[in-house]
């Protein structure tokens, strides 16, 4: 099919309304001819800035409609999802730039749908903080539905871990107190985002973190009753199934939480913490949960009140969790406050490391009066992700004469025993912060017969105490519930090493 001329192509553009009389009559005066190859005056539109690459390419596929929607003019696509396309667009009464979220047509033609396209784009018109893209306006009218968005210039942070890889302790945790305000106050206006992700997240060029897609939370309730498995947002499953496994309710900010740190989790690692599939069957599995990396295995110089706050806000137990986006933002200012006052980790760290490579630290107070003398050679290791309970449990085992070694992460205690069984004379494994991992490596501990023969020692929560019929337990391998006194835990272990 032969190209159509540029006086054809141009006179086209004019009556889809794209360029108007002043910009023609300048293009053509430059060329000083109407003669010319349509590739030249296509590139000569671009460069001027009359027309964009984008509408270029759909001009040149002779389409009709997609240039303007309402008011605005589209200049090019920023992205599609499962709902809605996004676009860079400009007022064309106050050329003010914005962005445009419109409806697929699939979804346009169905007033329950697209109801709940509006409704929810209203919802976000209340939305005014720092932290979340503002709704400016909504537009419903026969098949066309779209909400006006300020545009933020910068890109979404998929992108921006992509392109710098692992994010610094100190920058993502800045980033995760931005996303975490958003989030704090849409709960305290009563609205759950449902669909917390990373291109769900946008940095500005200032390296402000802001949210997006409020307003689409709801979209899933029209699905609400459907097979699990023919849902058509990859999101949307997967709080489905976290939800199915733990048991909360759809509007459980708790979920919201959850993803919150698994977004932090990748951040902080480059590495989603959930497998990526297409699968939906496989999306839906609870041993996507179970099977998370630790992340001290991926990323072990992290420090210990970042990888606090990545754990709590994973917890599969919804109860063990931050039970609300201002609970995790206290523990971000701590952490935050901490990196600023101590020095960076070293990757040869366990726990505080205060001592030296192994993060040995030598006592050599008296026990306290009425328990268990020990002698000084006497050492434990104590797996605790908590940095002020590893504080608690070095000083009040320190009392009692133990050489004590503090790690935050089970995989690399079991690693450590695997290369010397005599690592310790003793392990406990805490699993308040730590949770199933805590159990299972305590379990592995036990069924593995390099090192079945190391004194080993389960503290479950209250909450975790149906825990104890699950643990592989034995006269050198005990469980003792918590909270219990440190003279109570001496005991205990006393007993264990002699």
């Amino acid at each position: 099919m032969a190209r159509p001329s540029a006086e054809k192509v141009a006179q086209h553009a004019f009556d889809l309304g794209l360029l108007d009389e002043r910009q023609l009559r300048e293009i053509w005066a430059t060329f000083g001819t109407r003669e010319v190859p349509v590739e030249d005056f296509l590139q000569l539109l671009v460069r001027r800035g009359f027309m964009t690459n984008y509408q270029v390419e759909r001009l040149m596929k002779e389409e009709q409609s997609g240039f303007f929607f309402g008011d605005y003019k589209v200049l090019y696509l920023i992205g599609a999802g499962t709902f809605a396309r996004v676009y860079r667009a400009v007022c064309q009464k106050s050329g003010q730039v914005t962005a445009l979220k419109v409806l697929r047509h699939r979804y346009s033609e169905n007033p329950v749908q697209y109801g709940l396209f509006v409704r929810e784009g209203r919802v976000g018109c209340s939305l005014r903080h720092r932290n979340i893209v503002p709704i400016y306006d909504v537009y419903s009218h026969g098949k066309t539905h779209f909400l006006v968005m300020e545009f933020v210039e910068g890109r979404n942070l998929r992108e921006f871990v992509k392109v710098r890889g692992k994010v610094e302790p100190a920058e993502a945790t800045k980033l995760m107190s931005d996303i975490g305000a958003g989030l704090h106050y849409a709960f305290e206006n009563g609205i759950t985002h449902r669909d917390l992700k990373m291109s769900n997240v946008l940095i500005s060029s200032r390296r402000e973190a802001k949210l997006v897609d409020f307003g689409l939370a709801a979209m899933d309730e029209m699905l609400a009753n459907a097979d699990l498995a023919d849902l058509p947002n990859t999101r949307t499953i997967d709080y489905a199934a976290l939800e199915r496994v733990t048991g909360v309710r759809r509007d459980d900010t708790r979920s919201d939480i959850y993803f919150l740190g698994c977004i932090y989790y990748h951040m902080l690692t480059c590495v989603a913490p959930l497998s990526e599939t297409r699968e939906r069957l496989k999306r839906l599995s609870w041993q996507r949960f179970l099977n998370v990396t630790p992340i001290r295995k991926l990323n072990p110089v992290l420090p210990d009140s970042v990888v606090l706050v990545v754990n709590k806000s994973m917890m599969l137990n919804p109860e063990h969790r931050y039970q609300s986006p201002s609970a995790m933002l206290s523990d971000l200012a701590i952490a935050t406050q901490r990196m600023a006052e101590e020095p960076p980790a070293s990757a040869d760290r366990i726990g505080d490391g205060a001592s030296g490579a192994e993060g040995a630290i030598i006592a050599n107070s008296e026990p306290d009066h009425g328990e268990f003398p020990v002698e000084e050679h006497h050492s434990v290791m104590v797996v605790e992700s908590n940095s002020t309970m590893q504080d608690v449990f070095r000083e009040g085992l320190k009392r009692a004469g133990y050489r004590v070694l503090l790690t935050s992460d089970p995989t690399r205690a079991l690693g450590r025993f695997h290369q010397d069984a005599a690592t310790a004379d003793c392990v406990i494994f805490n699993a308040q912060q730590l949770g199933q991992p805590a159990l299972d490596m305590f379990n592995r501990f036990g069924k593995d017969p390099r090192i079945d023969f190391v004194p080993a020692m389960l503290l479950l929560d209250e909450g975790q105490h149906q825990w104890k019929g699950k643990a592989e337990t034995a006269k050198h391998r005990v469980v003792l519930p918590m909270p219990i006194t440190m003279k109570k835990l001496r005991s205990a272990l006393a007993q264990l090493v002699h």
